[in-house]
């Protein structure tokens, strides 16, 4: 089951995908958040409203498509997780994962823009495997982590390469605004296999990034009880599993976004999530 958050031009809700339409849960009578999202029995209810309200679904053409996590309370990104990306950057393999932050402010929706600083030279995409937690989790052990993930979506970990390396740390450079693209559907846990999906990125339609998240160093499990003892994680907080080789700041010679392009990210089950690049505007 995919799921939606949209507007049809009013406050924002919640339908299921299928196929090329969107069949509204306005009928539900408990709201769709997270919480209720790691529960199998709400899941349940949601499959039988949208049976129910199937005659009312409308094309997907129709509906604005906003990010399933519109304000996550912490972004937990993991660095280095496929093998392929750390042979092409010559790196070892960590032997514990490595984490740093962006910005939750730095979510935008499918379809708007990546909007390119007019500081930043070195623009980046990263297609990454969203893990949305769904209920409080602290000192989870691995074999009991899928408990509290609802579920998972596509991120775009938009990179400002320069602001990463001139400070010899991440945060600047992962967290201006729009530099998370999110989406374009929700993915229960219990639907998908996050340790078996292709991922895909590409620019203008040519593809850059290639992997499958079986080339994951640390699983989605093993993230979360590592993250989970070190800090509390909670409903809604988004932890952003890595990138596979092939990003543009390590090809030769690099190939960066610029405004004009136009960036998908794809996951197995989830969908392609797309938005053009435009430049900083002068206030």
């Amino acid at each position: 089951m995919q799921l939606v958050r949209y507007t049809a031009g009013g406050a924002p809700e919640w339908g299921v995908r299928r196929d090329d339409e969107v069949v509204p849960l306005s009928g539900l009578r408990e709201d769709v958040t997270v919480q209720n999202l790691n529960s199998p029995g709400f899941l349940t209810v949601v499959e039988d409203a949208a049976d129910a309200a199937e005659d009312q679904s409308v094309p997907v053409e129709d509906v604005k498509l906003l990010a399933p996590v519109p304000r996550p309370g912490k972004i937990v990104c993991v660095g280095l997780n496929y093998h392929d990306h750390a042979e092409e950057q010559d790196e070892e393999v960590p032997e514990r994962p490595l984490l740093f932050g962006k910005a939750g402010t730095s979510v935008t929706n499918p379809g708007d823009p990546i909007v390119h600083p007019a500081a930043i030279d070195e623009v980046d995409y990263e297609v990454e495997l969203g893990v949305v937690i769904g209920q409080t989790a602290k000192n989870v052990d691995a074999e009991d982590a899928f408990d509290y993930v609802a579920g998972y979506t596509a991120i775009n970990d938009v990179s400002g390469r320069d602001a990463q390396f001139d400070d010899g740390q991440f945060f600047r450079g992962k967290s201006y605004d729009t530099f998370a693209p999110m989406g374009p559907t929700f993915v229960p846990e219990d639907d998908l296999d996050p340790h078996n999906l292709d991922v895909a990125c590409r620019v203008n339609g040519e593809t850059k990034q290639e992997s499958n998240t079986s080339e994951f160093i640390f699983g989605v499990d093993e993230v979360v009880e590592y993250i989970s003892n070190i800090t509390t994680l909670r409903p809604g907080d988004v932890i952003s599993t890595g990138t596979p080789g092939g990003v543009g700041i390590f090809r030769d010679p690099p190939e960066l976004l610029e405004p004009g392009d136009s960036v998908d990210v794809e996951i197995e089950g989830i969908g392609t999530l797309t938005n053009p690049v435009v430049a900083e505007r002068d206030e």
